[in-house]
């Protein structure tokens, strides 16, 4: 089997837009794992998929290719993006590139032309995926089952991953997210819906004549502030405690008419054992309570919510890679697929953060990541991974 070098996959992967389209994007991936004599294949979702070995345990590398809006074009750098709007200074290449195993092997650590990558997905999740490409191709092909599994839209519908779950029969998943190298052993889930508040409409100048819809919101905004010491769950000892924050509320249709209708919608993160819905049964549960006639929906959606997930920080899969060099053990800062996965023991790892002392990063302007921590996510996952199949 050929080598794929994580760095030239990553800068290359940088420069090709998947905000829009992954099109490009995909094809990249599928041509770098071809080229490598991998033998990939894309489903009916646009997920690509790559396997090797037999027998157990059956391991599964997960990332997506998809990108928020807008693209960053590449830049490689000496030092971190600051927190300012500021334009790229040395853009690489435009272009996708081609096929091919990535290129010649590039240079790690802060050469001449600097250990920064600068553009959209630098951090999430190309990082990630180059550090899982380069340890999948690294794999010998008679070991255990491994399988590479990359979705394609996970930042909008999750659509691929959604379809892709059920297939699957991995005894252990490491989805790729930018964690600084640590072992994320949970992570919260994310529901949303709507509040619905039914009043009867009358002239403002006889309110006592009809039911005020949006005073009424008054009572619900009330009982939103009390559901998690009377109905939430419990604390989780990683994740601590569910939030529940209404967002949005909306209401009547003229300044001298009592509303008949109000709607308040809520951002819902939740701790395991909640399901969306067990959460949607209990809120209405509480909002019976109210003298108001209203309900709560979930937010119609084609895909399932990404709920929350925990796995014992004790695993072995935690111990593999913290064993040969990745860092501590904690929750995961954002909603991920790896919701998807679980039960199944499921850890979230790559180069890369969400955040850093300065401000945002993924999904900022200023995204990076270290190339030195791109080729060191690759080497803890092939180290991992020898581990893991010996």
């Amino acid at each position: 089997m050929g080598e794929i070098d994580p760095l030239s996959f990553h800068e290359r992967a940088v420069r090709t837009p998947s905000h829009e389209s992954v099109d490009d994007m995909r094809d990249l991936l599928v041509e770098t794992l071809r080229a490598a004599g991998e033998g990939p294949r894309v489903d009916g979702a646009g997920n690509v998929l790559a396997a090797k070995g037999e027998g157990g345990p059956h391991l599964v590398l997960n990332t997506h290719l998809d990108t928020v809006p807008p693209h960053v074009p590449m830049e490689r750098r000496a030092s971190v993006p600051g927190t300012g709007a500021e334009e790229p200074n040395e853009r690489g290449p435009s272009g996708n590139g081609g096929g091919g195993n990535g290129g010649a092997r590039a240079s790690s650590g802060a050469g001449a032309a600097g250990d920064v990558i600068r553009g959209r997905g630098a951090c999430d999740a190309k990082g990630p995926l180059a550090a899982m490409v380069a340890a999948f191709a690294a794999a010998a092909p008679d070991g255990p089952r491994l399988t590479l599994a990359v979705t394609p839209d996970e930042e909008t519908t999750s659509a691929g991953a959604a379809a892709l779950a059920p297939t699957l029969d991995g005894d252990l998943y490491v989805v790729g997210e930018p964690t600084g190298l640590d072992v994320c052993t949970a992570a919260r889930g994310r529901f949303e819906g709507s509040i619905s508040i039914r009043g009867v409409a009358a002239h403002a100048a006889e309110p006592e004549t009809g039911v005020n819809a949006v005073a009424a919101a008054e009572a619900v905004l009330g009982a939103l502030r009390t559901f998690d010491g009377a109905r939430g769950p419990p604390a989780h000892p990683d994740l601590g405690e569910p939030t529940l924050t209404p967002t949005r509320i909306r209401g009547g249709e003229a300044v001298n008419q009592v509303p008949d209708s109000c709607r308040v919608d809520v951002d819902r993160r939740s701790v395991p054992p909640e399901t969306a819905g067990g959460f949607e049964r209990a809120l209405n549960d509480h909002l019976a309570s109210l003298d108001t006639d209203c309900e709560f929906s979930l937010t119609e959606r084609e895909t399932p919510f990404l709920e929350a997930f925990a796995t014992d920080p004790e695993h072995p899969l935690v111990a593999a890679l913290r064993g040969v060099g990745a860092g501590e053990t904690r929750p995961f800062g954002a909603a991920t697929e790896a919701s998807y996965f679980a039960p199944e023991p499921t850890v979230v790892f790559g180069p890369g953060v969400l955040a850093d002392e300065e401000g945002p990063v993924a999904h900022a302007r200023r995204e990076y990541v270290r190339r030195s921590e791109v080729e060191r996510a690759s080497e803890i996952l092939r180290e991992a991974l020898a581990t893991l199949r010996a």
